[in-house]
């Protein structure tokens, strides 16, 4: 039993592994890459949700909405997604490797939970992809459908249409074509935008951050647009009750809408390929979560003050709120933003998973396959080409809304291990030098674990039940397969890559 908490050493962080990635990140491309990541979906797509709250055609409540007070659920989310930032910047400053959330708990709190993090973060990256993608594919057929109209059944996912509640989407199980009586419901767009960027990806990090950093130039001009011509027709008896549901809303729409935050994280999967982490990677990841919260509770205010909350549930909230107050002229341009936006976000997830697998693969605890490196383009193709198909077959067929709170708990679990994890480390290995240190270390990251267990408490029971599920099932694949080939258990260092970026066998390494 004691093996399953055994702790990987620490590496000298002066020292990149053989064969490794490219260190080619600094301070601004990491705060670009927060804002790709972070400005995307939760503010385009489920900012209406937590703000109306989320209802079932039979009456049953599934969520509270904040309503205006949805300026305070981001406030919330602000300071819990802090302290654990804070706890990330020690980690990654102390642990610059890929990975993320993965390694710094295999250093802190052992081989098992660091599996249970690294399968968490599949929840965050892959499932959180296919849900952005699916929204990205809502906001493009509104942006093209003036000259272009695609098929409803190449547009909405059969499993999206099972769960919609509007009867012109459930009508397509009648109208769309069938192959063996099943009839053919593909979102063709959401598949596609997957597809090319992880093209994109595999031919090399320096290039997919030139086109990340040009989709947030975007998005920030579009955001400020928004900000700017809805600021001028805000209407003050909208924030009238300004808490309809009182702290119950404001903890359940922040609970849904933790999924704008989540992006932070991938910030650290680039710690090896960013130079001077030590310094750089605190940097990054402060800069970035305090630039998206201020950029969130600006937005969201005006959204709210434009029209009634209510009217915020819709697929496209920032367009449909500028469709309801008659600036119709500058939908399209909300629309344009979107697509933007969710594109750079698509990049920054479909950027962060294949390293978590390149990490776990060079401990062992996933086949050796995982952890090769293209050897001209220095990236982890292989398990960039497996996670881009596989998110693309989801993004395909399935429904978008089951996939944000399983996102946000697999998330919300991985940061409260990380804040767990820091107080451990100071514990364990005292003399470590930290280039960056958590001030008021015990409130901050016992406060942070507790803050985001609180959040947890606001999704709802089935989130609870699908995440258990996904456990089980991680726990079965490593032991089955991780526990028999960790190179941590076996006394091995990590496995080491050739000049042409293959993985060394066992007894080469």
């Amino acid at each position: 039993m004691r093996s399953l908490f055994q702790r990987k050493q620490i590496a000298d962080p002066t020292e990149a592994p053989s064969g490794g990635l490219r260190r080619v990140l600094g301070t601004g491309d990491l705060v670009m890459l927060s804002i790709g990541a972070v400005i995307g979906a939760g503010i385009f797509s489920t900012l209406g949700t937590a703000a109306a709250g989320e209802v079932m055609p039979d009456g049953e409540v599934i969520r509270y909405g904040a309503g205006p007070a949805l300026t305070v659920s981001f406030l919330l989310l602000g300071v819990v997604c802090a302290l654990a930032a804070l706890c990330y910047a020690e980690l990654a400053s102390m642990i610059p490797q890929a990975g993320s959330a993965y390694a710094y708990s295999y250093a802190t709190l052992g081989e098992i939970i660091a599996w249970i993090i690294g399968w968490d973060l599949i929840l965050e990256y892959a499932v959180g992809n296919v849900a952005v993608a699916i929204a990205w594919a809502g906001y493009f057929n509104s942006l093209i459908s003036p000259w272009v109209q695609i098929p409803g059944w190449l547009t909405h996912g059969y499993y999206n249409v099972h769960a919609s509640s509007d009867p012109a989407i459930r009508a397509l199980l009648d109208t769309a074509p069938r192959v063996f009586d099943i009839p053919v419901l593909v979102n063709l767009p959401a598949f596609l935008i997957i597809m090319v960027i992880t093209w994109l990806l595999v031919i090399g990090v320096q290039e997919s951050t030139r086109v990340n950093n040009a989709m947030v130039a975007v998005k920030l001009v579009v955001l400020a647009i928004f900000v700017g011509v809805g600021a001028m027709h805000i209407n003050p008896a909208n924030y009238t009750p300004f808490a309809p549901n009182g702290f119950t809303g404001i903890h359940q729409a922040a609970a849904i809408v933790f999924f704008a935050y989540i992006g932070f994280d991938a910030i650290s999967t680039a710690a090896e390929e960013t130079k001077n982490p030590q310094h750089t990677m605190p940097r990054g990841i402060l800069l970035g979560l305090g630039v998206c919260t201020i950029i969130y509770v600006i937005v969201g205010a005006v959204a709210t003050g434009l029209i009634p909350y209510q009217q915020l549930r819709a697929a496209d909230p920032l367009a449909h709120a500028f469709e309801v107050a008659g600036l119709t002229k500058f939908s399209w341009i909300i629309a344009l933003g979107a697509v933007v936006s969710m594109s750079a976000v698509i990049l920054v997830f479909q950027y962060g998973q294949p390293r978590i697998f390149y990490a776990m693969a060079r401990d062992g605890l996933l086949p050796p396959w995982a952890a090769r490196v293209h050897p001209k383009y220095r990236t982890p193709h292989i398990t960039t080409i497996i996670t881009g198909v596989l998110v693309a077959l989801g993004a395909l067929v399935a429904d978008d809304a089951a996939t944000y709170d399983l996102t946000n708990i697999g998330t919300l679990s991985a940061f409260l291990l990380v804040c767990l994890g820091v107080p451990v480390l100071r514990l364990k290995d005292p003399s470590r030098h930290r280039p960056f240190k958590v001030p008021f270390v015990w409130p901050v990251s016992l406060g942070g674990a507790a803050a985001c267990l609180f959040v947890m408490k606001g999704l709802p029971v089935h989130a609870w039940e699908r995440f258990g599920i996904w456990l089980a099932i991680g726990l079965v694949i490593y032991f089955i397969y991780g526990y028999r080939h960790s190179t941590l258990r076996h006394g091995r260092g990590p496995v080491e890559l050739d000049a042409q970026g293959t993985a060394k066998p066992p007894d080469a390494a």
